[in-house]
């Protein structure tokens, strides 16, 4: 049977790419935008969880995923000093906007450096911190993937050069920050900041700082840091319908390809499996040998699908500096897709075959 599996298989090479790239595209699918949407999820929760102050504190509707407002006055920076509990404050300006390679999106943090940097634990690896309006620091994430040192030039708001002067670690929030001066003449937004950073004393408890906040200064929104990005699927309205629905689709694609790829051999086929039933052949090994070089198909199709998979997300974070996480329980559902959608593809032309009458198969032309 092996035999026969492999030279139906073979002797059909069209057939055979045509059904093992339908499997593989779905398996591309999956993979592809599961792993952007881990990876970025990911990576915002690396970069949150390393701010180490205990609440944010804005104005509703300052901060979403992918836009931000400076809408909220500095002047707060005094008001929130002087609350019970407060231990030190710092106001960020944040800028969103297209990714500077064209894909995604790309932050900037405006901050007061000397104040900043202690409060998040935070050091310089080289060079300094900047100072003048046209100077900037990067994190050593970026200054890697991107090739960029002390001394570099980084183009920001349209075509606006920006000196990098330094390189920080760890990373946390944007990747790349300027003085909260240089941030506010670049946005025109002089004495306002996106939200305020405040580092709770020893020993306190943040919610309870963030109760008297909010007693003291209503209408403003608090937030504990640790909370502020969860996941992005939560951030992003319905990404996880989205992924449901791309997932289902693989799977139609992967079975409307396999059947119809069967349906076609069957009818090409009709002569031989007339000679198969007239020699003997029952209606399981009929069924049996269909499923088989459907699932082969299949099996090869998951292969490719991986590799394209792993190699496009390599390209494409090389390319865009997009990051991608893959896991095995979205690979063990491509795989599923995959060879499930192939199985159940197959089974309708492998009845039909099966079924087939031996004398007028064998009088078919």
């Amino acid at each position: 049977m092996d035999n026969l599996i492999a030279a139906n298989v073979l002797q059909r090479p069209v057939r055979t790419l045509v059904s093992v790239a339908g499997v593989a595209l779905g398996v591309v699918l999956v993979m592809l935008f599961t792993g952007l949407s881990r990876g970025m999820s990911n990576d915002l929760q690396r970069r949150a969880s390393n701010l180490r102050a205990e609440l944010l504190f804005t104005r509703p509707g300052s901060m979403e995923l992918t836009s931000s407002t400076a809408n909220l006055s500095v002047k707060y920076v005094a008001r929130l000093e002087a609350i019970e509990g407060v231990q030190a404050v710092v106001p960020v300006i944040r800028s969103i906007s297209a990714g500077q390679r064209g894909f995604g999106f790309g932050q900037i943090d405006g901050v007061e450096w000397e104040r900043f940097a202690p409060m998040n634990d935070l050091h310089i690896v080289s060079g300094r911190a900047p100072a003048a309006n046209d100077e900037v620091i990067i994190d050593a994430t970026k200054s890697r993937d991107d090739g960029l040192t002390a001394g570099g030039a980084l183009g920001l708001f349209g075509d606006k050069q920006y000196r990098v002067v330094g390189v920080f670690a760890p990373e946390s929030g944007a990747r790349v920050k300027m003085s909260l001066a240089a941030m506010q003449e670049a946005l025109e937004a002089p004495e306002k900041c996106t939200y305020i950073l405040i580092k709770c004393r020893a020993g306190v408890d943040p919610v309870d700082v963030a109760r008297r906040i909010d007693a003291e200064l209503p209408g403003n929104k608090i937030h504990l840091t640790r909370d502020v990005v969860l996941s992005i699927e939560k951030s992003v309205p319905y990404l996880g319908v989205f992924l449901r629905v791309l997932v289902g689709l693989a799977a139609v694609v992967s079975t409307l390809v396999i059947m119809l790829a069967m349906y076609t051999t069957i009818i090409e086929r009709t002569r031989e499996i007339g000679i198969l039933k007239a020699m003997g052949a029952s209606r399981a090994y009929i069924i049996g040998v269909i499923e088989q070089e459907a699932i082969l198909m299949s099996l090869v199709g998951l292969i490719i699908g991986f590799l394209v998979a792993f190699a496009l997300g390599s390209w494409i974070h090389y390319k865009y500096g997009l990051i991608f996480e893959y896991n095995w329980n979205w690979a063990l559902t491509a795989a599923a897709i995959g060879l499930l959608g192939g199985a159940v593809g197959a089974l309708y032309p492998a009845v039909r075959a099966a079924n087939l009458d031996p004398v007028e198969a064998l009088s078919y032309e």
